[in-house]
């Protein structure tokens, strides 16, 4: 279905959903890939499954990684033809909806989805494709246990068939929710974070893990043999073929994430040859691993909002000062419990400033770990505080959108 066949309530719902969202990019209030798709859905409860019938979609899910993925996914696409996309991370129905609505009747559409909403999303998108990155432990008053999570996902995908699948083999918790679908993909480019996959989610039995190797004590539960394998600077294919993967984004996560787009365009019929040039293309992601020159400093984002991509983070970011910002918004999740989950051990040795609204929660995590630091009121003091060179700022969600904000809204 084009834009042009929809019923005339969804087409009045789909221009006044991109009327608002451009209104809200000109007032400065945002990129209105949220209220937009409010907008739009309030006139309309059906827009999303309207805006999507038609084209060929991919969904991208996980609790890490989701909006990178999905960007190095649509710039695989995109050798296809027009690809949609909810680029700037709005991943919920209200942000699929503006991206669809604002993106005209392009043959294709890749869409990063909360992994709360993906049930729904998958009933309204019909996606030819889905993308399962990960499972951690996330915002710990709102998201739900990652069993529970993985238990919502098997249910779901076990209705869904017809679904190809491009999973992780490294988190148990992905291999066991995609199980039951006849059509999987599987890559690999290990995991760091494993504290949310000792326990069998089958059984309830020990995971036990090996030379790359993982399976459950107690069922016939484990690690499938991958498709999609990274290895050193590039990605194996299912025929064995080697491509050097050559990304601006920093860390061996992104490789994983290159190989994760390799998959699902391959799904689409593209072959790896014409997929990998483009995923150079991908230098930065709505402001994620950006950087901007200020005041004689080199200063590089890189958002981290749980355990898992904080260990990613200090992975990625140099031996150089280093600015954390913590805030505790509603997008964050009101309970900071979970920094000492994390293990701040790498920042040893290097300048350590630390800001926002629960810095002090911060502080007295940094100072179990024997971490010291510096506490700046200000952004502008943070760069003051440091030599010239490189600054590195690790930020989550909305502590990374404030210091966006301080840089112009780098995207």
């Amino acid at each position: 279905m084009t834009q042009g066949n929809m019923p005339l309530r969804a087409k009045v719902a789909t221009q006044v959903s991109r009327t608002a969202a451009a209104l809200s990019r000109a007032a400065g209030r945002g990129d209105g890939s949220v209220i937009g798709g409010w907008i739009g859905l309030k006139i309309d409860p059906d827009l999303l499954e309207h805006l999507a019938a038609g084209r060929a979609i991919a969904l991208v899910s996980g609790t890490n990684g989701k909006t990178t993925t999905t960007r190095l996914t649509a710039a695989a696409l995109g050798v296809l033809g027009p690809v949609a996309t909810n680029s700037f991370g709005a991943n919920m129905p209200t942000g699929h909806t503006s991206a669809l609505a604002k993106a005209g009747d392009t043959p294709y559409a890749v869409l990063e989805v909360d992994e709360h909403y993906l049930p729904q999303v998958i009933e309204e998108t019909r996606p030819r494709v889905i993308a399962l990155l990960n499972l951690s432990r996330d915002q710990l008053d709102r998201a739900k246990e990652v069993a529970m999570m993985a238990q919502l996902w098997r249910t779901t995908l076990a209705k869904h068939p017809e679904v190809a699948i491009v999973g992780n083999a490294d988190d148990p918790m992905i291999v066991w929710a995609a199980g039951n679908s006849p059509t999987v993909s599987w890559f690999s480019a290990g995991q760091r974070w494993q504290d949310d996959s000792w326990v069998c989610p089958e059984c309830g039995s020990t995971i036990e893990r090996q030379d790359g190797q993982w399976w459950c004590t107690g069922c016939p539960l484990r690690r499938p043999a991958p498709q999609w394998v990274v290895e050193d600077d590039g990605v194996l294919d299912p025929s064995g073929a080697w491509h050097l993967i050559r990304l601006q984004l920093p860390g061996r996560v992104n490789l994983g994430n290159a190989a994760t787009a390799l998959a699902v365009a391959a799904a689409f019929g593209i072959r790896p040859l014409q997929a990998v040039p483009t995923l150079s293309s991908v230098a930065s992601v709505a402001g994620r691993y950006a950087q901007v020159d200020r005041d004689g400093r080199n200063i590089r984002l890189l958002l981290a909002k749980n355990p898992a991509s904080w260990l990613e983070a200090f992975d990625m970011a140099d031996n150089a000062p280093t600015l954390l910002s913590i805030n505790a918004r509603d997008p964050d999740g009101l309970d900071t419990s979970w920094l000492f989950d994390v293990d701040f051990a790498p920042l040893r040795g290097r300048q350590v400033l630390i800001t926002g609204d629960r810095a002090y929660d911060l502080a007295v995590r940094l100072d179990v770990n024997d971490v010291p630091f510096r506490h700046v009121q200000t952004f502008g003091e943070a760069i003051a505080s440091v030599p010239p060179g490189r600054l590195e700022v690790i930020a989550n969600y909305t502590a990374f959108q404030d210091i966006r904000a301080e840089l112009d809204r780098v995207n």
